[in-house]
């Protein structure tokens, strides 16, 4: 696939998803260049017994259809973002944010592993390329890449990375690692 100047304009398509509060919101805000479209509501008592907020008590809202935002590379290149939502009654989302996408970032938070599952399960599934990157939250447990790796029974050409999705630096980082890999298994895909 070649992204070099060209007349046409070329889109990029990537998805955030993960568990209920392991910053996707944060993700997307931290590198769109453009006020990120959100659609959270705040979390109501129909919420209690439904979602599990174990871990993450201090969040009072959720994103209920998805997060939205946008980086050009340069001129005729753009990255869309698309952060889907953490919770199981909004997952009927995700076939349609999916559609099109060049690959996924599976945000993990190390107090709540267990729940990057169902992300991983659903591009696992479809052949989407994806990543696994681990939020290092303030007082969380902070483990080797490689530790994830088999806690999350990962193929090894997954790649698997910390980070800090407040920080830009960090975030744009997870983006790259990404594309890279979406590359090569399309590339790979192509031979």
């Amino acid at each position: 696939m070649d992204f070099g100047p060209s007349d046409e304009p070329v889109a990029l398509k990537i998805l955030v998803a993960g568990g209920f509060g392991v910053g996707k919101t944060t993700l997307v805000g931290a590198v769109s260049e453009i006020r990120p479209l959100r659609t959270e509501e705040v979390l109501s008592d129909l919420g209690i017994g439904v979602d599990d907020t174990d871990g993450v008590e201090r969040k009072t809202t959720t994103t209920v259809a998805m997060d939205f935002g946008r980086i050009t590379i340069r001129e005729g290149l753009v990255v869309y973002l698309f952060g889907t939502p953490g919770q199981e009654r909004f997952w009927f989302m995700w076939d349609e944010l999916s559609h099109g996408a060049l690959g996924a970032v599976v945000l993990a938070d190390t107090r709540r592993l267990t729940d990057c599952f169902p992300s991983i399960d659903y591009f696992e599934e479809r052949g989407t390329p994806f990543i696994v990157a681990v939020n290092c939250f303030d007082n969380s447990p902070v483990y080797q890449p490689e530790d994830v790796r088999v806690a999350l029974d990962l193929d090894p050409d997954v790649p698997v990375l910390n980070c800090d999705v407040r920080r830009r630096g960090s975030a744009k980082s997870v983006l790259i690692t990404l594309v890279e890999h979406a590359l090569k298994k399309l590339m790979a895909s192509q031979y």
